[in-house]
């Protein structure tokens, strides 16, 4: 089987992915698809930094601003529909570039992760919720062994409670279906570029502007009108509008809510970092050393090597 060539550029936030996307499409005549799990939300877009039409240049973007913000999105869900517009894209000739900061989503579309969809069990998942994480390690240890060699050291009550909901919804230990989620083999064959800064400083000084023009741009506004709906779990995670509740209940001052929210923006982009170096595939381009043109350049190389193996 002949596999699909996709560019995927990822990195932290306020790292440049945006307009490094935007010149590559323009250079290899390619469609991008978002791989950020709030940029597909309507009216979450100051927050989530989405693209404005301008600076999309007349580049086509797919799977961005097409969910209701009180609407449930998985990554199962995301992954069944990035495999269709790739399809799309590649069909039309053209070259599919997957661009974000959700490592998740990238990863289990990349790696082809096939995904065991079942009802949740409401009762169910609140019963074992109930029990200490001694109680279920105990039942864990019975049914899944090697699950419970992983989830026994960090005690996370959440983590140890889903793995034994897998197993009686499933009869199959978490540990197998993990394995049986990567069995498949991927269609795609990746071109990785990331985009980081060698100093974390220089990037978190990049968040913190990118916060303060936000906040000139309207954000608090928009947060405002996100807070006033009735937002799925997912949605409800977006970093951007629950910083500004104190404010909004007279508790603290926008200022410190703003201080927060650069705080919180940082911290997401360590856990982003932290996702994507495990991944040995990856080009990384460094954002403090080079200029960005010299970024685009360096980009358009890996790609184009990438384009004429194999």
């Amino acid at each position: 089987m002949e596999k699909v060539k996709i560019v995927s550029i990822v990195g932290p936030t306020a790292s440049g992915k945006t307009s490094l996307s935007i010149a590559v499409a323009k250079e290899f005549n390619g469609e991008i698809i978002s791989a950020d799990s709030m940029q597909i939300y309507k009216e979450m877009n100051i927050a989530t930094a989405k693209p404005t039409p301008d600076e999309m240049c007349g580049v086509t973007h797919h799977l961005m601003d097409f969910v209701n913000p009180e609407d449930e999105y998985s990554v199962a869900n995301f992954v069944e529909d990035a495999k269709q517009v790739i399809n799309e894209i590649t069909s039309r000739g053209k070259l599919p570039i997957l661009v974000g900061g959700t490592g998740l989503y990238v990863d289990s579309l990349l790696k082809n992760i096939q995904f065991t969809e079942y009802k949740v069990d409401v009762q169910l998942r609140k019963k074992l919720l109930e029990k200490t994480s001694d109680e279920l390690l105990k039942k864990l240890y019975e049914v899944d062994r090697e699950s419970y060699e992983k989830l026994s050291i960090e005690k996370n009550h959440k983590r140890i409670a889903r793995a034994l909901e897998i197993y009686f919804q499933t009869g199959k230990p978490k540990s197998l279906v993990d394995k049986e989620a990567l069995a498949a083999e991927s269609p795609y064959s990746p071109i990785k570029i990331g985009l980081n800064a060698s100093k974390r400083e220089y990037l978190y000084e990049k968040i913190n502007k990118r916060v303060d023009i936000m906040a000139e741009n309207g954000l608090l506004d928009e947060a405002k009108k996100i807070l006033s709906l009735n937002l799925s779990p997912t949605a409800s995670k977006a970093i951007g509008y629950k910083e500004f509740i104190p404010y909004f209940e007279n508790r603290d001052t926008l200022e410190n809510c703003k201080e927060l929210l650069k705080r919180e923006t940082r911290r997401y982009a360590k856990r982003q970092l932290t996702w994507f170096k495990r991944d040995k595939q990856i080009n990384w381009l460094y954002i403090d050393e080079i200029n960005e043109r010299e970024i685009q350049k360096r980009a358009f190389e890996i790609i184009s090597k990438g384009l004429n193996n194999g």
